[in-house]
């Protein structure tokens, strides 16, 4: 299943371009918020297995909204990818590197974002989406509690990041619009292998990150087990699982985003996101 926020409604993405709207189909069984749905995975999922796609309806990319708007909770993983652990000079870690983002900072797969002052970098992610409340899993069960996978963006201001005795890695990630979602939440069985996706992003049409999920240090999986063991995971909750190697900040000379500038995020089997950048100093 592939599920998306279709002008603000939850939908079912039967097609690139078609989609069925979830509380229609359903006479109103199923809410239009699609965040509710997460709440009762299951239940949609198996209404979505049975819906008519000739009932779909056309659908442009400028009509996916952000599929998982208020998560109660946001985990995102520092360092989860020896290449980029080498290149923002840590060692790759032996435990999980976690910090969270804001959920202000959410917005959907496309549009512009405002740049604030200082030097704002990109961070393609993989982000997984919670569908069933975790508590002590174990990893040979942690797909279980996952509802999907959407594509995200982890945008960061470097200067605010670094200031202070102790870096400020959630507040310099949640500006506004520092945390694109989308444009779809895939179901793990519509992967051929949920464990290996190319991910990637593009400036101005210049590929600078490029990279396969099965590097990360940290598995889908195990985050959702060593996550679990400290805090409950929610139905909804979302966890940005970081980012390969090819950030502004470790390039020589370090390059940033500018006004003007396209950024397109993609994550094979999932989906694009594009989104242009205003404002900065």
């Amino acid at each position: 299943m592939r599920l998306a926020d279709i002008g603000g409604r939850a939908a079912v993405v039967t097609a690139p371009d078609r989609a069925v709207d979830l509380a229609d189909a359903s006479g109103g069984r199923f809410s239009p918020d699609i965040q509710l749905a997460y709440e009762r995975w299951d239940e949609v999922k198996a209404f979505a297995a049975a819906l008519d796609a000739t009932k779909a309806a056309p659908v442009a990319p400028a009509d996916h909204g952000n599929p998982v708007p208020r998560p109660r909770q946001i985990f995102a993983i520092g360092l989860n990818y020896a290449d980029h652990a080498r290149e923002s000079n840590f060692s790759v870690p032996e435990e999980p590197t976690v910090f969270t983002k804001f959920v202000t900072c959410l917005t959907g797969p496309t549009g512009e974002i405002t740049l604030p002052p200082g030097d704002v970098d990109w961070e393609v992610e993989l982000v997984a989406v919670i569908g069933k409340r975790a508590e002590n899993v174990s990893v040979a069960d942690g797909w279980d509690h996952v509802a999907g996978l959407t594509v995200g963006q982890d945008l960061s201001e470097r200067i605010l990041q670094r200031s202070g005795p102790a870096p400020q890695f959630s507040l310099a990630k949640s500006y506004p619009g520092f945390g694109p979602l989308g444009p779809v939440v895939v179901t793990p069985d519509e992967l051929p292998n949920r464990d290996d996706l190319e991910l990637g992003c593009l400036v101005d049409g210049e590929q600078l990150q490029k990279g396969r999920t099965r590097d990360m240090v940290f598995s889908v999986p195990e985050l959702v087990s060593r996550l679990s063991a400290v805090t409950p995971l929610l139905p909804g909750d979302v966890i940005f699982t970081g980012t390969p190697s090819g950030v502004g900040m470790g390039r020589t000379p370090q390059r940033f985003l500018k006004p003007g500038q396209e950024l397109v995020t993609y994550i094979d089997g999932i989906g694009t996101m594009r989104h242009t950048f205003t404002g900065g100093a």
